[in-house]
This record gives structure tokens, sequence and C-alpha cells, in this order.
């Protein structure tokens, strides 16, 4: 068995590169030549690094040319324009689609990273099954969806697909802003803190995509990839304030103020030219009263749970923070 990764050099990449790794499985993985690499330094002697991107077709072909199975992890999730979304997160697994295709036999099973964003927003008292109807409230979310429905229309290989809630753990950044808040004695609390939330350890959801590679019952299958724990982003901010060993002053930004703190962002990520996660595209999922999904058919099915909770999660990236001099 050999894998191609494509998206390793990022957050989630880094550490379904690590569970590889750890496995001693035979890895290849796909990176632009502008591809920032220190996520994954310590890889990079043990894997086979072959050039090219999503949008470049016959790179991606190339990069398949000893592979049995392909993790397809790299995806857009900020952006300056809408269609970035699209050009990345669909017509890039379009792309992967159409070069594992090409294969003929030799690869044997595409696990596609999608999101929670896909299927939309859900609270705890009805949470969101794979078998409900996707109905997803940003472009970001629509472009997922859309890039699901290239992998279930075209697909020759078996596939899987998972849909992570937001991830956190050591290497983040998106959580990153957070405890540099709460160490500033700020606790933020968007629209009361109220939003319900699922969450997934990065290396719990590392650990389900490397499952899914070989587990039969996972063929053809969409499984929602979280901790069956939910939170609100209250709860979540007061974990990390303990943890922290400090004092914070709550800093109310009620759903109102949002809308034109996402303009506000956007139009400096437009004179900057670097996007952030903050946008008019956001709003939507901010203003969601929760993202919540249902894991159980993963356990159910594979007997797989994301077993680690969010104080034990939140204790590992903040000691890796501290250590790397993030915070």
């Amino acid at each position: 068995m050999k894998i191609l990764l494509t998206g390793a050099s990022g957050f989630v990449g880094s550490h379904i590169l690590d569970s590889l790794r750890i496995r001693g499985v035979a890895t290849a993985i796909i990176l632009r030549p502008d591809s920032n690499r220190r996520l994954i330094e310590s890889h990079l002697s043990h894997v086979t690094v072959r050039t090219g991107s999503l949008s470049d077709p016959e790179s991606l072909g190339a990069a398949m040319q000893d592979v049995t199975h392909v993790i397809h992890c790299a995806g857009c999730t900020k952006a300056l324009r809408v269609s970035e979304f699209y050009e990345v997160n669909q017509t890039g697994t379009r792309h992967v689609v159409e070069a594992v295709n090409r294969q003929g036999e030799r690869i044997q099973r595409l696990v596609h990273i999608s999101s929670l964003a896909a299927g939309g927003p859900a609270s705890q008292a009805r949470p969101a099954c794979e078998d409900d109807p996707p109905h997803p409230v940003s472009e970001y979310g629509r472009s997922k969806l859309a890039g699901e429905e290239e992998v279930r229309s075209a697909c020759k290989p078996d596939y899987v697909i998972l849909r992570p809630p937001a991830a956190y753990g050591p290497r983040d950044t998106g959580f990153l802003p957070l405890f540099k808040a709460v160490k500033k004695h700020v606790l933020p609390r968007f629209g009361g803190g109220r939003q319900q939330l699922s969450l997934v350890f990065a290396k719990d959801l590392a650990e389900a995509a490397v499952t899914c590679l070989t587990h039969p019952a996972a063929a053809g299958k969409t499984f929602y990839t979280a901790s069956p724990e939910v939170m609100t982003a209250l709860a979540l901010a007061d974990e990390i304030a303990h943890q922290m060993g400090t004092w914070t002053l709550p800093l109310p930004l009620p759903t109102a103020a949002l809308w034109p703190l996402c303009r506000l962002q956007e139009a400096v990520s437009r004179l900057t030219g670097k996007p952030n996660l903050l946008s008019r595209q956001k709003y939507a999922e901010l203003r969601a009263p929760g993202w919540v999904c249902d894991p159980s058919r993963l356990r159910r099915e594979l007997g797989f749970v994301c077993a680690v909770t969010l104080r034990n999660g939140i204790t590992e990236t903040l000691a890796w923070y501290q250590q790397q001099g993030w915070l």
C-alpha cells in the first residue's frame, strides 16, 4: 500500500501525515513549489515529495503513478474572492477524481475530507446526520458540498467522505486568536457565547482518515467525524481561560455587531491581499444557532470514536503553543 496525500503541509494534513508515518505507511505528498513546509519538515526525508497542484491535472496524474490509495485533504477555507472556494474545493476535487480514475484499478480508495459546513448548521436538539438533506449557508459550505458531489458522481474506485466540524489542536492558527485574547484577559462572547458546537481534535480526525483507507465498511459512505461532546462557544473560551490560569473580562459581541466586523475585516483583507476567516461569507456561519453533528455512524459502523475530550485537547494545544512561542 502507498498513499498519496494532498494538503500535507496544512494543519490537518500535517496530522494525517504524522499518523501515516507512525504506522510506517509508504506515503507520497504533492506540494506546490511555494508551499510552506515548516509543519512537516521532519517528514520530508521519509516520504516521496512530488511537485504539483490541484489546478494542474497533469501533475496530479504524475503524483499518483505508483500509489494505491489517496487522501484528499487540500482545500480552501478562506479566500479573497468567492470563486476561489469553488476553484479549489470543487474544481480541484474534480481534478483529483479524474486523476484517480485515469489510474485504472490500481487505486483502491479515495478518502475525501469535506466539512460539516457542507451539511449546514444544526443544534444539539437535532444534530446533523449523514442522511439529512444538506443546507449549507455559506459559499465555503456550498463549495465543499459541490466537491462532495464531484466524488459521489464520478469516482470509479471506492470512496469515503468525512465531514469534520471545526478542528483544533497543535499547529492550528484558527483558534489561536482566542487563546491570545484570553491571555490578554479578554473573553470574547459572540452572540452571547450561546452557539452550540461540535469540535474535533486534529489527531482524532487524522486517525479517522487513516482508518477509512482500508476499513471495508466505510466504502461509499459519508461520516460526520467529531467528538461526541457538545459545548457552547462560551464553554470553550472558559476552558481555555481555566487552563491558562488567568482572569478574563467578558467582551460581548452581539450578533448585530458581527456584520460590520466581517465587512471591516473583508475590506482589510482586500487592502492587504491576505484572506481572513472573518468575511461576509463567514457571517452566515457565525450567526447560526449551532454547528452540531452526530458522529454515531462512525462509531456504529467502523467502531471508531473521536475520543480526545475538550479538556485534554485544550491541554495539549496550549502546551504546544507555549512550547513553540506562539503564546
